[in-house]
Protein backbone atom coordinates (compact mmCIF):
# COMPACT_ATOMS: atom_id res chain seq x y z
CA UNK A 1 0.00 0.00 0.00
CA UNK A 2 2.90 2.31 0.81
CA UNK A 3 4.28 1.96 -2.72
CA UNK A 4 0.86 2.46 -4.27
CA UNK A 5 0.35 5.70 -2.32
CA UNK A 6 3.85 6.84 -3.25
CA UNK A 7 3.30 6.11 -6.97
CA UNK A 8 -0.02 7.98 -6.92
CA UNK A 9 1.82 10.89 -5.29
CA UNK A 10 4.41 10.89 -8.08
CA UNK A 11 1.76 10.66 -10.80
CA UNK A 12 -0.26 13.52 -9.35
CA UNK A 13 2.85 15.71 -9.11
CA UNK A 14 3.71 15.16 -12.76
CA UNK A 15 7.47 15.29 -12.29
CA UNK A 16 10.10 13.55 -10.25
CA UNK A 17 12.58 15.51 -8.17
CA UNK A 18 14.46 14.70 -4.98
CA UNK A 19 12.23 17.03 -2.94
CA UNK A 20 9.01 15.57 -4.36
CA UNK A 21 10.25 12.00 -3.70
CA UNK A 22 11.28 12.79 -0.11
CA UNK A 23 8.03 14.59 0.61
CA UNK A 24 6.13 11.69 -1.02
CA UNK A 25 7.87 9.17 1.25
CA UNK A 26 6.94 11.22 4.33
CA UNK A 27 3.32 11.68 3.20
CA UNK A 28 2.98 7.98 2.31
CA UNK A 29 4.41 6.89 5.67
CA UNK A 30 2.09 9.29 7.49
CA UNK A 31 -0.95 7.93 5.60
CA UNK A 32 0.03 4.33 6.39
CA UNK A 33 0.47 5.23 10.06
CA UNK A 34 -2.96 6.97 10.08
CA UNK A 35 -4.61 3.97 8.41
CA UNK A 36 -3.05 1.53 10.88
CA UNK A 37 -3.95 3.66 13.86
CA UNK A 38 -7.50 4.78 13.02
CA UNK A 39 -8.88 2.69 10.14
CA UNK A 40 -8.21 -0.91 11.25
CA UNK A 41 -5.65 -1.36 8.48
CA UNK A 42 -3.01 -4.00 9.02
CA UNK A 43 0.13 -4.70 7.06
CA UNK A 44 -0.35 -8.39 7.97
CA UNK A 45 -3.69 -8.38 6.13
CA UNK A 46 -2.00 -6.92 3.06
CA UNK A 47 0.73 -9.57 3.17
CA UNK A 48 -1.95 -12.24 3.47
CA UNK A 49 -3.64 -10.83 0.37
CA UNK A 50 -0.36 -11.08 -1.54
CA UNK A 51 0.00 -14.70 -0.43
CA UNK A 52 -3.54 -15.45 -1.60
CA UNK A 53 -3.00 -13.84 -5.02
CA UNK A 54 -2.11 -17.14 -6.80
CA UNK A 55 -5.30 -18.72 -5.40
CA UNK A 56 -7.38 -15.73 -6.48
CA UNK A 57 -5.91 -15.85 -10.00
CA UNK A 58 -6.68 -19.57 -10.23
CA UNK A 59 -10.21 -18.88 -8.91
CA UNK A 60 -10.72 -16.20 -11.57
CA UNK A 61 -9.56 -18.59 -14.31
CA UNK A 62 -11.93 -21.33 -13.09
CA UNK A 63 -14.75 -18.76 -12.93
CA UNK A 64 -14.19 -17.82 -16.58
CA UNK A 65 -14.18 -21.51 -17.58
CA UNK A 66 -17.41 -22.16 -15.68
CA UNK A 67 -19.08 -19.10 -17.24
CA UNK A 68 -18.23 -20.41 -20.72
CA UNK A 69 -19.54 -23.91 -19.87
CA UNK A 70 -22.74 -22.49 -18.41
CA UNK A 71 -23.24 -20.28 -21.47
CA UNK A 72 -23.12 -23.34 -23.71
CA UNK A 73 -25.56 -25.19 -21.46
CA UNK A 74 -28.00 -22.27 -21.35
CA UNK A 75 -27.78 -21.84 -25.14
CA UNK A 76 -28.68 -25.53 -25.58
CA UNK A 77 -31.69 -25.10 -23.31
CA UNK A 78 -32.89 -21.93 -25.01
CA UNK A 79 -32.24 -22.92 -28.63
CA UNK A 80 -33.54 -26.47 -28.45
CA UNK A 81 -37.29 -26.58 -29.07
CA UNK A 82 -37.55 -30.04 -27.49
CA UNK A 83 -35.92 -29.04 -24.18
CA UNK A 84 -38.16 -27.30 -21.72
CA UNK A 85 -36.38 -25.59 -18.82
CA UNK A 86 -37.44 -26.72 -15.37
CA UNK A 87 -36.72 -23.79 -13.00
CA UNK A 88 -35.81 -24.70 -9.45
CA UNK A 89 -34.92 -23.15 -6.13
CA UNK A 90 -31.96 -24.91 -4.56
CA UNK A 91 -30.92 -24.64 -0.92
CA UNK A 92 -27.52 -25.85 0.21
CA UNK A 93 -25.11 -25.40 3.10
CA UNK A 94 -21.38 -24.77 2.91
CA UNK A 95 -18.50 -25.01 5.34
CA UNK A 96 -17.26 -21.55 4.39
CA UNK A 97 -16.58 -19.34 7.40
CA UNK A 98 -15.33 -15.98 6.15
CA UNK A 99 -17.64 -13.35 4.76
CA UNK A 100 -15.31 -12.79 1.81
CA UNK A 101 -15.52 -16.44 0.76
CA UNK A 102 -19.32 -16.39 0.99
CA UNK A 103 -19.52 -13.21 -1.07
CA UNK A 104 -17.17 -14.65 -3.69
CA UNK A 105 -19.28 -17.82 -3.90
CA UNK A 106 -22.57 -15.90 -4.13
CA UNK A 107 -21.21 -13.58 -6.83
CA UNK A 108 -19.67 -16.47 -8.76
CA UNK A 109 -23.00 -18.30 -8.79
CA UNK A 110 -24.77 -15.15 -9.96
CA UNK A 111 -22.18 -14.44 -12.68
CA UNK A 112 -22.60 -17.94 -14.04
CA UNK A 113 -25.46 -17.91 -16.59
CA UNK A 114 -28.59 -19.76 -15.58
CA UNK A 115 -28.15 -19.30 -11.83
CA UNK A 116 -28.82 -16.44 -9.43
CA UNK A 117 -28.03 -16.33 -5.72
CA UNK A 118 -31.19 -15.19 -3.98
CA UNK A 119 -30.05 -15.17 -0.37
CA UNK A 120 -27.23 -16.11 1.95
CA UNK A 121 -28.12 -16.66 5.60
CA UNK A 122 -25.19 -17.88 7.66
CA UNK A 123 -23.87 -20.86 5.74
CA UNK A 124 -27.13 -21.53 3.87
CA UNK A 125 -27.45 -20.41 0.25
CA UNK A 126 -30.62 -20.13 -1.78
CA UNK A 127 -30.07 -20.22 -5.54
CA UNK A 128 -32.54 -19.98 -8.41
CA UNK A 129 -31.60 -22.14 -11.40
CA UNK A 130 -32.97 -21.92 -14.91
CA UNK A 131 -33.02 -25.71 -15.06
CA UNK A 132 -32.70 -28.49 -12.47
CA UNK A 133 -29.69 -29.80 -14.39
CA UNK A 134 -27.77 -26.60 -13.56
CA UNK A 135 -28.34 -27.20 -9.84
CA UNK A 136 -26.68 -30.60 -9.67
CA UNK A 137 -23.65 -30.65 -7.40
CA UNK A 138 -23.77 -26.99 -6.49
CA UNK A 139 -22.80 -27.60 -2.84
CA UNK A 140 -19.66 -29.45 -3.97
CA UNK A 141 -18.86 -27.27 -6.96
CA UNK A 142 -15.36 -26.28 -7.97
CA UNK A 143 -16.03 -22.82 -6.52
CA UNK A 144 -16.73 -24.22 -3.06
CA UNK A 145 -13.65 -26.46 -3.17
CA UNK A 146 -11.35 -23.60 -4.18
CA UNK A 147 -12.77 -21.27 -1.55
CA UNK A 148 -12.42 -23.92 1.16
CA UNK A 149 -8.81 -24.42 0.07
CA UNK A 150 -8.19 -20.66 0.24
CA UNK A 151 -9.71 -20.48 3.73
CA UNK A 152 -7.53 -23.39 4.87
CA UNK A 153 -4.38 -21.69 3.55
CA UNK A 154 -5.43 -18.40 5.12
CA UNK A 155 -5.93 -20.07 8.50
CA UNK A 156 -2.59 -21.82 8.17
CA UNK A 157 -0.74 -18.55 7.41
CA UNK A 158 -2.45 -16.64 10.22
CA UNK A 159 -1.12 -19.00 12.89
Amino acid sequence: MFFLIFVVWLILNGRVTVEICLFGVVISAALIFFMCRFMDYSIKKELLLFRLTPFLLRYFWVLVEEIVKANVCVMKILLSPAMQPEPALVYFDTKLKSGLAKVLLANSITLTPGTITISVEGTRFCVHCLDRELADGMETSVFVKLLEEMEAKEAQWRC
